[in-house]
């Protein structure tokens, strides 16, 4: 007999769907069967598999140790990914941690998310460095995953959330799905942008060519967006060739978080972010590659600021966390 104690990232699920995820090398047609055979039982009483689990119950599996090793979810026994991704990305900033959730700056160049099953991306980073700090454990991982929780573009660099809990998880949910966390940007972009303003619109995606383009009306499939933009100074930069381009920075506030949106407004304004391969001034853009480096699109989350919470997460009320700006806003200065 085998004892599964419950944490507090299993707590609310309900007990036919942690053991899916438990023994998910099972069938729920087997996991029901034991339920009524009393294989497994919960708190030491036969169980149905409809009851919602609390912190701190116990499931007791009455399986042969070569069946429980059978069916168990063994996808954590090779943590190999995950610490190999730590290895390669190294020491990322951790802007603010707590026990439900992390904020890593991220640098440009990294995949917030796997695009496909050889990438690295920051999700694997944060399991190998929880697992390398002692803060998450391989059992763990069997019935719960610490995940990002909002998606950067691979060359958009600044704060990404992640959960380190079932809570943190459903409450950063919660946040960015009603908008109530409040997203800046900062950015540079080609021309003399002055004006603050709040723009919205409609945007249509071109799954051949991965770019969108905004829209006035609402069509099938387009998607409704609106963005803050406030510039902050305007300023001239002289390239090697003697030429000089006038260019601002600008901060964004994203009240919608879809796909380039921010990069595909910025250009249907006339005011391109400077190293946009898609959107941007491609001449501009190949100076800036020469005199710079500039390889991709100037565009960082800088701050977050958090809504009011009358719950657990009250002490994140207001909260406000910023990223450090890229080394490259400097040398464009």
């Amino acid at each position: 007999m085998k004892e599964i104690h419950i944490t507090s990232n299993e707590a609310g699920k309900k007990l036919d769907k942690f053991l899916s995820q438990y023994f998910s090398n099972a069938s729920m047609g087997f996991l029901y069967k034991m339920l009524r055979k009393k294989n497994i039982v919960l708190n030491k009483k036969k169980a149905t598999g409809k009851e919602a689990l609390s912190e701190g119950d116990i499931i007791s599996v009455f399986f042969a140790d070569e069946t429980f090793d059978k069916f168990a979810n063994n996808s954590a026994d090779n943590n190999d990914e995950y610490l190999n991704a730590y290895k390669r990305f190294g020491n990322l900033e951790i802007i603010y941690e707590d026990e439900h959730i992390v904020l890593i700056n991220k640098p440009s160049g990294i995949l917030t998310q796997k695009a496909d099953g050889n990438d690295a991306s920051l999700n694997e980073w944060l399991i190998g460095y929880l697992l390398s700090e002692g803060k998450l454990n391989k059992e763990e991982l069997k019935s719960f995953r610490p995940s990002v929780c909002n998606r950067l573009d691979r060359n958009t660099s600044g704060i990404v959330i992640c959960s380190k809990s079932l809570a943190g998880a459903r409450k950063m949910a919660e946040i960015l799905k009603d908008r109530s966390l409040q997203k800046y940007y900062r950015t540079i972009v080609s021309g003399t942008f002055t004006e603050a303003m709040e723009v919205d619109g409609y945007l249509v995606k071109d799954e051949k060519t991965n770019t969108v383009r905004l829209i006035d009306s609402e069509v099938k499939d387009s998607s409704r967006i609106k963005t803050g933009f406030k510039p902050l100074r305007n300023y001239e930069l002289t390239l090697s060739d003697g030429k000089v381009v006038k260019l601002s920075e600008v901060e964004v506030l994203l009240h919608t978080g879809k796909p380039h949106q921010i990069r595909a407004h910025l250009a249907s304004l006339g005011y391109p972010i400077v190293g946009d391969s898609k959107y941007g001034n491609e001449r501009l853009n190949k100076k800036l590659k020469e005199d710079f480096k500039l390889k991709y699109q100037l565009l960082h989350a800088e701050r977050l600021v958090f809504p009011e919470f009358d719950d657990e997460f009250s002490y994140l009320s207001g909260k406000e966390l910023k990223a450090g700006l890229p080394e490259l806003f400097q040398k464009l200065q």
